[in-house]
């Protein structure tokens, strides 16, 4: 008989080559070319921005986990990641300590303040956009610029104005950094596809949710001109493949992905046709994220074997 020679270990026993820093290193590189369009689109303010908001991010990271003498874990990239994310969803003449704000928002109070990554129960780019939103309003809704002045898309459709569907197809049109170019974030999202980072699961559960709840409920019925035009503008084709799909806060059950897209689908629509703000994207990703225990709690599945207890009596 052979001399056999056995390896015991513990679960789990299948492994993927992927990790963290690898993971955060795709995303980054698909966030690559919206990063690129964005630069070229509002200028040097706008590469600017993007480097502070990121160096804060990196930098509150490293200085929260000395002080409580916790091992770094900016290798990992994750802090670059939110600060990329969180520069892109910034208008380019936002003052640039505002952003510094942001990003240490973002990594204190929402991503380390509950554990660090794979703890937090938002998407910790979101939450300080929305923390940005409340408490410097009037800057976070200053879209004017050395590039454009006036209106954004979805403000002059609000206005009943007509939007030239190319040009927010493309990215020529004021916004946030990243939000303009549809092309370049729909290039940076087949870039996570192939990698094998993100499915389509969760972007078109939404993006369909969406179309239909604009068909039935934003007043201009079966007009495709104006659901291309929505699709085109604002942050929701960024939100649908980039933070909504984030790993921590979207759910693990394919039922419950279907359910959340559904969610922030719903609410988008509803922030869009009835808010008082003519986004909507951000703080309907972020309600869909604290409604993600519900969500799968309830879609789940069953173990196998597994019964209901009878109740006494039956």
């Amino acid at each position: 008989m052979s001399d056999l020679t056995f390896h015991v270990s513990s679960s789990p026993h299948v492994r993927a080559k992927d990790s963290t820093n690898r993971i955060m290193l795709y995303v980054i590189l698909g966030l690559l070319p919206t990063t690129l369009f964005g630069i070229y689109n509002f200028g040097a303010k706008a590469l600017l921005l993007i480097v502070v908001t990121i160096a804060s991010c990196v930098a509150s990271e490293w200085v929260f986990e000395k002080i409580i003498h916790k091992k770094s874990t900016i290798s990992d990239l994750s802090a670059v990641v939110t600060g990329l994310l969180l520069a892109l969803n910034l208008p380019v003449s936002l003052p640039w300590w505002e952003a510094v704000i942001g990003g240490v928002f973002a990594i204190v109070i929402v991503k380390m303040m509950f554990g660090g990554l794979g703890q937090n129960f938002m998407n910790p780019a979101l939450g300080a956009r929305c923390f940005l939103l409340i408490a410097f309003a009037a800057d976070m809704t200053n879209f004017n610029c050395d590039a454009y002045s006036g209106a954004t898309p979805l403000a002059a459709m609000r206005n009943g104005e007509t939007i030239n569907r190319m040009d927010a197809l493309i990215g020529r049109t004021a916004g946030t950094i990243g939000e303009t170019s549809t092309l370049a974030i729909m290039l940076g999202a087949i870039i996570l596809i192939l990698l094998g980072v993100i499915t389509l699961t969760i972007p078109a559960s939404y993006l369909i949710t969406f179309v239909i709840f604009m068909l039935l409920f934003s007043g201009h019925g079966f007009d495709m001109n104006y659901i291309v035009a929505q699709l085109c503008s604002g942050g929701i084709m960024l939100g649908a493949f980039f933070m909504a799909t984030d790993y921590v806060t979207s759910p693990i059950t394919p039922k419950g992905r279907i359910l959340f897209g559904i969610s922030c689908g719903i609410l988008t629509g509803l922030f869009r046709c009835f808010g008082a703000n003519a986004e909507g994207v951000s703080f309907a990703i972020i309600i869909s994220n604290l409604l993600v225990p519900m969500i799968e709690k309830v879609t789940i599945p069953r173990a196998f074997g597994q019964v209901k207890e009878k109740k006494e009596g039956n």
